[in-house]
């Protein structure tokens, strides 16, 4: 949509609705909203580190002054690129569902700063998380700071005369995904639940039920999506990602019924692209969900740690031999 620039800061989207890009929008690079009406705001979503989530208070406070005392802050799913700079929000109440605050229990980020500290002793896995997020961040000083107020299913919340509906739509993305929908604006704030531009990353599934979370956000009077990665849209990115999912759940069974392995259907499928979009080495994690899906295996369970390296590793391994053949290291899309 060329009325939205894809630049990093804050984008007015009218009517007191904001959002804050962080370009390119992959591998961490995330958005975050701001909900305002009158002295009251909202703030759905924090980054992947302190430095950044300080950076973007900042901006925030400079357009609209009210933010300098953010009353309540809602994280859409447990990903720390979401929920890192929860600590730096202070005084708010900090919203999200049960599940959420569950996974957030489990999985600290001191855990995740250690996996990027240890990366070489991983392989071509810990090769790139260290490329693609691990020396791109600065992880240190990061408190788990999980949601206080915890709900389940939908709430909806008031900012000043707003209605603002939070509804979880996962599992999906990860084990609860959770929207910010504004009616009075038209806005929707999907989180992780679209990636524009980017290949999505199917971490929970099951694959139909991120169709069906496509669907509902389809059936909403909205006009502005705001994603968690990539630039401002409309619906017409609900509908390619959408369209995305029914084509690789296709082309996946195929491959799923002729034996083939999940890493010989993902190189398999990326001899032919499905789109020009951006980090499609997470083919491999989609892949993974749909076999999961089809031996019956999906549901709420987040995968675990011991298969994640492994579609890591995929991952790495591919990216690293499409670098070399390009003739550099880095991104070759």
């Amino acid at each position: 949509m060329a009325k939205w620039q894809y630049t990093k800061g804050m984008h007015d989207l009218g009517n007191g609705a904001w959002a804050y890009l962080l370009p390119d929008g992959s591998w961490g690079w995330s958005n975050a909203g701001l909900i305002v009406d009158g002295e009251e705001t909202l703030l759905v979503d924090t980054l992947f580190d302190l430095p950044l989530t300080r950076e973007m208070l900042d901006t925030m406070k400079k357009s609209v002054p009210a933010a300098a005392h953010i009353r309540t802050l809602v994280n859409t799913h447990v990903n720390g690129d979401h929920t890192h700079g929860n600590q730096l929000v202070t005084g708010a109440e900090i919203v999200g569902t049960k599940k959420l605050r569950e996974e957030m229990e489990a999985a600290p980020p001191e855990a995740l700063g250690q996996l990027f500290q240890n990366w070489r002793a991983l392989g071509p896995a810990g090769a790139f998380l260290n490329e693609a997020m691990g020396s791109k961040f600065d992880f240190s000083g990061i408190i788990n700071t999980p949601p206080t107020k915890l709900f389940e299913g939908e709430l909806t919340l008031k900012v000043g005369d707003k209605e603002v509906k939070l509804v979880d739509l996962g599992p999906a993305h990860t084990p609860s995904d959770v929207v910010a929908y504004v009616p009075k604006d038209k806005v929707v704030f999907t989180g992780d639940l679209l990636f524009n531009g980017g290949h999505p990353a199917v971490w929970s599934g099951p694959v139909s039920n991120w169709i069906k979370a496509c669907d509902t956000m389809l059936s909403w009077d909205i006009e502005t999506v705001v994603p968690g990665h990539g630039p401002i849209t409309d619906k017409s990115a609900l509908r390619a990602l959408r369209e995305y999912f029914v084509t690789l759940t296709g082309e996946t069974r195929r491959r799923f019924d002729a034996g083939l392995s999940v890493e010989e259907a993902g190189r398999d499928i990326l001899a032919h692209p499905i789109n020009d979009w951006i980090d499609d080495e997470r083919i491999f994690i989609n892949v993974n969900a749909l076999y999961r899906d089809f031996r019956g295996q999906s549901g709420e369970m987040q995968i675990t740690r011991g298969d994640a390296l492994k579609i890591w590793e995929m991952m790495g391994k591919f990216h690293f031999e499409r670098a070399e053949a390009a003739g550099h290291h880095g991104h070759a899309h």
